[in-house]
Parts: structure tokens; C-alpha cells; sequence
């Protein structure tokens, strides 16, 4: 018997291709499982950034009504199971091994990608673990992406920025057109910003879906640490979300659209809305880890969401100095990330980073955009880099740890917290 660790490697060599953005061959192996249409509510959450952390809120919404509730993200930061869950715990090994045996016995000489082994293996473990509701966060795009073989009874679609241009288009119009292929004739497609390329109202006209519009259908006014939101229902004097930022009033109202859109027996009230607010968990976005000297860790590997840290950081000003300690894959726009970033950054410490899709230290140094007049170090990891921070960082100063979930994944390591 495969080990879990012996079953991911198989799984990153079976296809040819590490992305194919192709529904016929994962089909095809759902169909062969039974796995398809599934007995459950799904909400299915795309978009360029945003998606983790509404994901998260969802989570939590449903555990506060009571409901026994699958969700499957991707990447994971260091354990695979992270991807696949029910209600806060992880998938063991013990059931992703039986799922990815059924898998391997239906495909025959049907080849999938890593992704469309993973987004499988949630299908069969959320059936025997008899969930009332699921949550998918889409991998990459929408219309061609592996959790689209679920017909979604509310598709929700966090932002539309630049980003993974190989697959998606070189422009906004034609990223937006492929992330608005997760909505469905008749059904609710919630939108959490109205500042949406025109291809997207496009698609949702021409699906048949339902728009529900942020600032139009539903909205939230935030009143010092307190906030409300008007939808469907009026919730007021909300507590903030536990996750840090101003950008999480957005995630969490977008959230709540989401579940008011579904037709659940329980229904939604204030008082549900604030003990889930206050139980919502995502390691790696804006984490703040309090001190004489500040740690932030933040997953965000493209210029939008490096605008949105720059934002907070700029929000939450320091005595001292801040230090990036950032590896960032050599897909993504490295130049584009340091100019959002560039202004609340006094000195970088680039860390090289392994992998297929990795940068060298040296490499991301020449990259970065040019001008840059902080003071710029380079470290051969994530873990040296901390430990370059932590030596030089004195009491008022803070250390920013982004750019990539693996480079996340191992400052928590290294921190201790994982």
C-alpha cells in the first residue's frame, strides 16, 4: 500500500502537464465514481484574490447554523490535508489514501492533473463524511478548472485581477470571461465588488445567472470597530472579523450574500453572524503575530494583493523599520509586486526558493523593479531569511513574510506556530 507521500508524488507525474485546464478527462473519472450531481448545497468561490479568506467566513457562517460543512482550497502551505476539510479539521492520511485508491481504480488510462486528483479525492471524502454543505475554492480561472464539474447553487466571485496571464489572457476582459465560468443559469452569482471587468456582467447575462451585486445588492458600513450589513436581512453593531484587515469587511459581507442567497432551513440572525465572525481561522493572510518586534505573514503573490498589504501596512504605521523577507515564484509579476510594496519596505531580503516554479535570490534582486532605494539582502531560504530578520530587527520594528504560500508555510514553520 501507497503511503500519502508516495501517492502525491505519483500524482505530480501521471500527467504530462502540471496545469491542463481541460473538464472531458476529470470528468469522465467523476462520472465513472458516481461522484456526480452530489446530494449537497455547494458554493463555489473564484476570483483573483479574496477567495481564501471569504472561503474561510463561509466555513465558519455554516458551522455557526449548525451544519456539518466540507471545504476544498488549494495550495496548501505545509501538509497536503490542509486542502481538504470537515468543518476545521483536516482529511487524515487514512482517507485520502482510500480516496485517491478509488481514483486510481476508476481512471484506468485516463490521465489527471495534480489539481484534478485533489479536487477527486474532496468529492469522495465529503460524500463519506456525509456533509450538509461544501465550499470549493476554484484553483485557477473558473470555466476550465476542475471544481467546475459542479453545477454550484451560488457561485461567488471575489475580484478580477491580473494574474496567471499564461492561462487566462493577457487582459482584464478575458480574466474576468474565464472566472465568470463558474456561473450557472437561474442561480445566484455573487459579486464581491461592482468594479468588475465588462466580460463579467457579460457572462452573467448571458448564463441566465442572478447578480448580486456588491454595493448594490448588498453592502456594509463600517462604524469604528463595529459594522453592519444590508442584504437580504439587516445585521447590526457586527463585531470585526478575527482576520486582520479592512479588506475582510468585503470577504466577510461577500460571505454573508453567499449563504442568504442559499434556501437553508436555518436561517441567518445577528447573533449567528458575530460568534462565526469570531471563530473565523485562515493561517497565512494578513497574521499578525504581536510583539516588541512585529511579525505579519501574508500569502500575496501578485501586484493586486500586494496593493492591498501596501494599504495595511500603510494603516498600521511602525516606529521602526520593516523588513520583507519575500520569495516569490518566477511566474508571477516580481516587478510589479515591488513597486505596490517598494514605499513601506526599508530593507528586502529576498530568500531563494525550490521547486519547478522557485526563484533563485538572485534572480528575484535582478527582477525586482528597478529603483528601488531600499537596502536589498539575499538569503538562500525562507528559514535563513527569518533568522537574517529576527537578528537585525530591533524593538519597534517589524518583519513582513510574503510572497508565495510555500514561503508562508515555512516562516510559520520556523516561527514555531506550525
Amino acid at each position: 500500500m501507497r503511503t500519502l507521500a508516495e501517492w502525491l508524488q505519483l500524482h505530480e507525474s501521471v500527467h504530462p502537464k502540471s496545469i491542463d485546464l481541460d473538464l472531458a478527462r476529470v470528468g469522465e473519472v467523476a462520472s465513472t465514481l458516481g461522484l456526480l450531481p452530489v446530494p449537497y448545497p455547494v458554493i463555489t468561490v473564484g476570483g483573483t484574490n479574496g477567495k481564501g479568506s471569504t472561503v474561510a467566513h463561509l466555513v465558519a457562517l455554516f458551522s455557526a447554523l449548525g451544519m456539518r460543512t466540507g471545504a476544498f482550497t488549494s495550495p496548501h502551505l505545509l501538509r497536503y490535508n490542509e486542502r481538504i476539510r470537515i468543518d476545521a479539521a483536516e482529511a487524515s492520511d487514512a482517507e485520502l489514501i482510500a480516496a485517491f485508491e478509488r481514483i486510481e481504480a476508476a481512471r484506468a488510462t485516463t490521465t489527471l492533473t495534480f489539481f484534478e486528483f485533489n479536487t477527486l479525492a474532496a468529492l469522495i471524502t465529503f460524500a463519506a463524511r456525509n456533509v450538509e454543505a461544501a465550499v470549493l475554492e476554484v484553483g485557477l480561472g473558473g470555466r476550465l478548472d476542475a471544481t467546475n464539474l459542479i453545477d454550484a447553487d451560488v457561485a461567488v466571485l471575489a475580484s478580477v485581477g491580473m494574474d496567471h496571464r499564461d492561462y487566462l489572457g493577457d487582459d482584464l476582459e478575458s480574466i474576468g470571461r474565464e472566472k465568470a465560468g463558474i456561473f450557472r443559469a437561474g442561480r445566484p452569482a455573487v459579486l464581491g465588488s461592482s468594479d468588475m471587468p465588462a466580460s463579467v456582467f457579460a457572462a452573467i447575462a448571458s448564463s441566465g445567472a442572478r447578480a448580486l451585486i456588491a454595493g448594490r445588492d448588498f453592502s456594509w458600513k463600517i462604524d469604528g470597530e463595529r459594522w453592519s450589513y444590508q442584504g437580504r436581512g439587516h445585521y447590526a453593531n457586527l463585531p470585526r472579523s478575527a482576520l486582520s484587515g479592512a479588506i475582510q469587511y468585503g470577504n466577510a459581507a461577500t460571505a454573508i450574500a453567499a449563504l442568504e442567497a442559499l434556501a437553508l432551513p436555518r436561517k441567518l440572525n445577528r447573533e449567528l453572524i458575530a460568534g462565526a465572525l469570531a471563530q473565523v481561522r485562515l493561517r497565512g493572510r494578513l497574521q499578525i503575530l504581536p510583539g516588541a518586534v512585529e511579525w505579519i505573514l501574508d500569502v500575496a503573490h501578485n501586484e493586486p494583493a500586494a496593493r492591498v498589504l501596501a494599504q495595511h501596512l500603510k494603516e498600521r504605521p511602525m516606529s521602526g523599520r520593516t523588513f520583507a523577507v519575500a520569495s516569490i515564484l518566477r511566474d508571477k509579476d516580481v516587478a510589479g509586486i515591488g513597486r505596490a510594496l517598494g514605499a513601506q519596505i526599508d530593507c528586502w531580503i529576498l530568500c531563494t526558493l525550490g521547486g519547478a516554479r522557485g526563484s533563485s535570490a538572485s534572480e528575484l534582486a535582478t527582477r525586482l523593479a528597478p529603483g528601488m532605494h531600499a537596502r536589498l539582502e539575499l538569503a538562500d531560504s525562507i528559514a535563513a531569511g527569518c533568522a537574517r530578520a529576527r537578528a537585525q530587527a530591533r524593538p519597534g520594528d517589524r518583519v513582513l513574510v510574503f510572497g508565495s504560500f510555500p514561503a508562508v508555510g515555512s516562516a510559520l514553520q520556523w516561527l514555531g506556530l506550525y
